[in-house]
């Protein structure tokens, strides 16, 4: 057996090496480093299979989420609701900007924001509502667009985890994720699902406005060369970035496609473990991987041991050479930059919980399954001995 990896890069790389080879070369044969065809190239493709108006790349994801609120003309002191259970960025950009984050608690069987939990923390002062798609599983959008129509809020997507995933509207329409909100980020870390080999962000929007405003803060707030019409930033996606997006573009979907099979897998080894809850898709809120559309692309293979020393089980998999991860040990709200003397536990009893029992186990499109066997049998003896 090979040798197991939490996100296999490298053996993604070797099936395409022949493309990704000739797109860095010619990047450098032409020396067309910053805004050269491929940024621009890799912006119309990737606009084509979301099907999205506009996509500004830039330099990293947390760039993406704090552009996109600059862009929204948001205030000091303005509220923006976003979920517990995440990365810091999400609440990082947040308070960079003055704004006043509201950290709310997340579903307990999907993990993402909880939609009671946002209608509760509405208050005048509440501007927009951040959803983050974790793990790469789309958020309840449905609710979350009427909630801002009612309230006058924006809604600015986190996809850093779920591009390619696919939500379906109650009426039955069907959008890519970060194609719902007013704006949508992104992040192109080597180990999202379409990764880059460096680092690199994009913002969506079908705004014709908001795109306008975005273009010109990534760029020192220019739209002319030295005119600078906004207060603006330096974050763009350099072109060797976007010349490798371009090569693994084409394959987004297969990759996607890839890991799901090895959730199923996974899901179907573990399914009679009752310590054991795996993963559901959103439109079913059973202990099951989503059949009728593709609205989970797992990012993070994620379990909840329920009645398991999780951190021994940690160790356990250390030992036997099978990596895997605590997304998130820490809730952000005891976070010690983001504590706030507002925050009541008795709100975030399911996050509080999950920071206790979550496990995420090797996720990637190379997983084979002599692999997923050996995984599933040493986390199955443990938890049976």
């Amino acid at each position: 057996m090979k040798k197991i990896q939490m996100v296999d890069l490298k053996g993604q790389y070797k099936d395409i090496k022949e493309h990704v080879d000739s797109s860095i070369m010619n990047v450098i044969e032409t020396t067309a480093f910053i805004n050269g065809p491929d940024v621009h190239e890799f912006q119309k493709e990737l606009e084509e299979y979301l099907g999205v108006k506009h996509v500004i790349p830039c330099a990293n994801g947390t760039d993406a989420l704090q552009i996109a609120m600059m862009a929204l003309d948001l205030k000091p002191g303005d509220e923006v609701i976003t979920a517990d259970f995440t990365f810091a960025a999400t609440v990082e950009v947040i308070a960079l900007l003055r704004l006043t984050p509201v950290l709310v608690d997340v579903d307990p069987i999907n993990f993402n924001i909880d939609i009671d939990a946002i209608k509760r923390a509405i208050t005048p002062k509440t501007k927009a509502i951040v959803p983050v798609h974790l793990f790469g599983l789309v958020a309840n959008m449905d609710e979350i667009m009427d909630i801002a129509k009612e309230h006058n809020l924006y809604v600015i997507e986190d996809n850093a985890q779920a591009i390619g995933a696919d939500y379906t509207s109650k009426d039955g329409t069907k959008k890519k994720a970060g194609t719902i909100g007013h704006v949508a980020s992104t992040s192109f870390f080597p180990s999202k699902n379409l990764g880059c080999y460096g680092d690199g962000g994009a913002i969506f929007t079908n705004d014709d406005a908001l795109a306008h405003t975005i273009r010109g803060i990534v760029n020192h707030g220019m739209y002319v060369r030295y005119h600078h019409d906004v207060v603006g930033v330096n974050s763009r996606l350099d072109s060797i970035q976007a010349a490798v997006l371009r090569a693994k573009l084409p394959y987004l979907d297969t990759y996607n496609a890839a890991r799901r099979n090895a959730a199923r897998k996974y899901s179907l080894a573990f399914a009679e473990i009752e310590n054991i809850i795996t993963p559901t898709g959103f439109c079913d809120n059973t202990q099951s991987i989503c059949d009728v559309c593709d609205c989970h692309v797992f990012h993070q293979y994620t379990l909840k041991v329920v009645g398991v020393d999780r951190d021994a089980l940690v160790n356990h998999l250390t030992e036997k050479e099978i990596p895997c991860g605590v997304y998130y040990p820490i809730p952000l709200h005891l976070q010690k930059a983001y504590k706030d003397e507002r925050y009541n536990e008795a709100d975030f009893t399911v996050t509080n919980q999950l920071v206790k029992e979550v496990i995420s186990l090797p996720m990637h499109t190379e997983l084979d399954d002599e692999q997923i066997d050996f995984i599933t049998k040493t986390v199955i003896d443990f938890i049976e001995k």
